[in-house]
């Protein structure tokens, strides 16, 4: 049975509401390397990478043109950055040093489970994010005990999109199985989160709704 069926089935006195949640900085705060391509580096070596002498210069040149709005994932940054230094690393062995050298601790937000739960009570409810890193979302979820909590879980490196781009609210739609215009889309960055008004949708944004006031913000929609 599909998400929308499920809650229709069990809510029939209370309009379906379909809800996504960006992640970092509205679901979680998480730690950020300080220099990035040091933390990238360091992780390469352990893993008998040779690193290039230059390497942040080399990690900061662009080495592909990207589509506007569209997801470089940033393994294949890394890896085409050591490419044009002469070096051919394993691609498999480039992606656990990326996770790794973003892999830090999280915190869960004040009131982030409780507007999880909020949302799950008027219907189905998926994640948003704009991440370059493949499972870095997932990992920031599981660390903030999250995991579990949605339908689904839609990535900008997975699905190819970043917000603001309607391509990204669009994937997160079907996702869920529902019309973008019926999403409501809970985030911290006005631009990319306030991005689902161009495809009909509705934005909670955290500039001008504590987080903890979203599940009072949902009750409108229902």
């Amino acid at each position: 049975m599909a998400a929308t069926d499920r809650f229709k089935s069990t809510c029939s006195k209370q309009r379906v509401v379909t809800t996504s949640f960006d992640c970092f900085g509205t679901l979680v705060d998480a730690q950020r390397p300080e220099e990035p391509a040091s933390a990238v580096a360091d992780a390469l070596a352990d893993r008998g990478v040779r690193v290039p002498e230059d390497w942040t210069a080399a990690y900061r040149e662009p080495h592909a043109e990207v589509a506007r709005g569209a997801e470089y994932p940033l393994p294949d940054h890394v890896a085409a950055a050591l490419a044009s230094r002469g070096v051919d690393a394993d691609a498999e062995t480039v992606r656990e040093a990326t996770v790794e050298a973003f892999d830090r601790p999280v915190q869960r937000r004040e009131g982030a489970l409780a507007a999880v739960e909020a949302a799950r009570e008027r219907g189905p409810v998926a994640v948003l994010s704009n991440c370059s890193v493949p499972g870095l979302v997932e990992r920031a979820l599981t660390g903030a005990d999250l995991a579990g909590e949605f339908d689904a879980v839609v990535v900008s490196v997975d699905c190819g999109w970043r917000k603001p781009d309607e391509r990204a609210f669009r994937a997160v739609a079907g996702a869920l199985d529902t019309d973008p215009e019926d999403l409501v889309h809970v985030g911290d960055d006005p631009e990319a989160d306030g991005g689902v008004e161009a495809v009909g949708g509705h934005a909670i944004l955290l500039t001008e709704t504590d987080l903890r006031e979203v599940p009072g913000e949902l009750e409108g929609f229902a």
